[in-house]
């Protein structure tokens, strides 16, 4: 099973994005996803500065995908969604349908936004271009597993969201900006005061969900270390882990110890609970509540 570092999702300074890439060319990251998923309005990086980051990884033996936005609002942003499809070098990870139809029957991978949910969806993809689909955050083990059973051998590969704060929903509204009474397009680009998303709490100061422009994002981490054998055992190819601000290069370490069978499962998760910015869940693998912990 291959590892694969999914695409920011936070807003950071670009030398703060430039040095983070740098360190993970260094760690065991087979897979690495580039590019901005979230707003159209997070300018830090341009287009040539996710390419240059993609030459540099892709000389240090990294597989490089270049991952659309989930939420195309514009002429702008379809400019750059033609951009990214045509490429030319790099694979290019499919966020939403309009970007399947720009790749043109290019290969290509099926994001996690695309809601697959059954069979015939994915053999769709496939015949698209599809050659590896990440499985919706919401679905479980058993329903993948189902999944597996009905599709043709080889047909693709199954990438799993195994750690990370879920990207659950995605808006026309910036609601970190709505926070400070800002407007969209005036919003003093306040994501970059918040590295890891601003946690939104109920009023009994029990943490709900974490706000990160226009995504809504579970407040409590997805954490799937102890059940990357169990994955591995139903053929899936790749385990898939969101960037955070601090600790990433140890998240890797650790996953990679547990795939090498160096380090069991279970150890693993106790050992990342200081490395998580929030609690630990995997209710949906188990086909519960999504912020519930099986293992608590």
């Amino acid at each position: 099973m291959k590892i694969a570092l999914g695409p920011l999702q936070y807003y950071w300074p670009r030398d703060t994005v430039f040095a983070f890439y740098d360190a993970m060319a260094a760690t065991p990251v087979d897979i690495v996803y580039l590019g901005e998923t979230v707003c159209s309005r997070r300018h830090e990086l341009r287009q040539s500065d996710w390419l240059a980051l993609a030459e540099r990884l892709a000389a240090a033996g990294k597989e490089v995908v270049l991952s659309t936005r989930v939420l195309i609002e514009s002429g702008p942003d379809l400019s750059v969604l033609r951009r990214i499809a045509g490429n030319g070098r790099y694979l290019v990870e499919a966020n939403d349908m309009g970007a399947v139809h720009c790749v043109d029957g290019r290969p290509f991978v099926a994001g996690p936004h695309l809601n697959v949910y059954n069979p015939a969806t994915l053999a769709i993809l496939a015949r698209a271009g599809a050659m590896r689909w990440v499985m919706p955050l919401e679905m479980s083990a058993a329903a993948l597993a189902a999944m597996h059973a009905a599709l043709p051998p080889g047909l693709v590969e199954t990438e799993v969201f195994a750690y990370g704060r879920l990207p659950l929903a995605f808006s026309a509204r910036c609601f970190t900006a709505r926070q400070r009474n800002l407007p969209k397009d005036d919003c003093r680009f306040s994501c970059l005061d918040h590295p890891d998303g601003l946690l939104l709490e109920t009023q009994d100061k029990r943490p709900f969900l974490v706000l990160n422009g226009i995504q809504t994002q579970s407040a409590k981490v997805c954490n799937l270390v102890d059940e990357l054998p169990a994955m591995r055992d139903m053929g899936v190819a790749v385990a898939r882990l969101s960037p955070q601000a601090s600790n990433m290069a140890d998240i890797v370490g650790i996953v990679h110890d547990v795939l090498a069978g160096t380090l069991p499962g279970p150890a693993a998760r106790r050992r990342m609970e200081a490395l998580q910015p929030a609690e630990a869940c995997n209710g949906f693998w188990h086909g519960r509540p999504g912020l519930d912990d099986a293992a608590a």
